[in-house]
């Protein structure tokens, strides 16, 4: 395993893909001017987070010269699932994070890669970090993470308030469809039950690792982690649990809608199979006696008559009424 190098003083200038800033640990925060960058080290007070475009070649080299080979390939190299490693006394997490504006099926598509330290977290990601945190804010109310436990929370919140939406907006596709089936209008329900079913699936994919990557950052014995950092991260791993349930929720009605579809189906077809035994019951009698007056052989009744057509037609209609009757009195149709 590569080990950590130490901090240099002599850094190249910062370029777009890479912004810094400082925390003093009381909620002030300050993002650093890039006249500032020659001289930044690691604060002995508060913390640094440095943030940093994922696929830009420059953040991998400084990566590589600040934290070794190892540390920086397991930062850079992508992954489909959110995780928490420890190693040593840092932590490696990962987060999956909505567009904005995105919709249920395109959840998750943006990482967040952090490196966790004592005085230091470090993201790779193609997200604009400072917009995503909203610190200009922070620098306005003085109310900015305390600690890098505190800013993984805040991160994880803000991942959370991203997928509340989403979560808000299946709900609605699923009253819709259920109401449509209330109506005894089914349409497309099937296919739009089935992908809004897939898409539950894809989000609980990525809502119950991110609870469980916080609930891991905060059992583990990381020396930097004081009392108030591990009620932060419950309370993050609590609110993304609570997406989880409503997802959970979800699932549960749409297999429920899902049979009521099925009922409504099997409902529709009995009632088709219904109507054609009936049709069978009045008709075969009729077909049967019709066939045998029909026989082109001697002593058939009324052959010679000129009324017996009207004669027959007359009883086989009376006859089909008489079975009709029959069969409403006893509800058979």
């Amino acid at each position: 395993m590569g080990e950590a190098m130490p901090a240099s003083n002599q850094r190249q200038p910062i370029k777009d893909w890479m912004t810094i800033v400082q925390f003093d640990g009381r909620g002030g925060v300050r993002k650093l001017e890039e006249a500032e960058e020659a001289s930044f080290t690691t604060p002995a007070k508060g913390f640094a987070l440095i943030s940093g475009n994922s696929r830009a070649p420059e953040f991998k080299v400084w990566l590589k010269r600040e934290l070794g080979d190892f540390n920086a390939d397991l930062i850079t190299v992508p992954s489909t699932r959110s995780r928490c490693t420890v190693l040593d006394d840092r932590a490696l997490v990962v987060l999956r994070v909505a567009r904005p504006g995105a919709d249920p099926e395109d959840v998750g598509r943006q990482l967040l890669t952090l490196w966790i330290e004592k005085g230091r977290v470090i993201i790779a990601s193609e997200l604009n970090i400072v917009e995503f945190l909203g610190i200009t804010q922070w620098q306005q109310t003085h109310h900015a993470p305390v600690s890098p436990a505190d800013l993984v929370a805040r991160l994880a919140l803000r991942a959370a308030d991203r997928i509340e939406p989403l979560i808000e907006r299946m709900g609605d596709n699923l009253d819709t469809i259920e109401e449509t089936l209330m109506l005894n209008r089914a349409g497309d329900s099937r296919s739009r039950l089935a992908h809004l079913r897939r898409t539950l699936i894809n989000m609980r994919r990525l809502i119950w690792p991110q609870r469980d990557v916080l609930t891991t950052l905060e059992i583990e014995d990381l020396s930097f982690f004081t009392a108030r950092d591990r009620v932060r991260l419950r309370e993050a791993a609590a609110r993304t649990a609570r997406l989880g349930d409503e997802m959970q929720t979800l699932s549960e009605r749409a297999v429920l809608v899902h049979e009521q579809l099925l009922d409504t189906r099997a409902e529709q077809m009995n009632q088709t199979m219904l109507l054609l035994a009936a049709a069978t019951v009045v008709l075969m009698p009729l077909t049967v006696i019709s066939g045998i007056l029909g026989m082109n052989v001697e002593g058939i009744p009324f052959h010679n008559s000129p009324y017996a057509f009207w004669i027959v037609t007359g009883f086989l209609g009376v006859l089909g009424v008489a079975i009709y009757l029959f069969m409403r009195k006893k509800k058979w149709m």
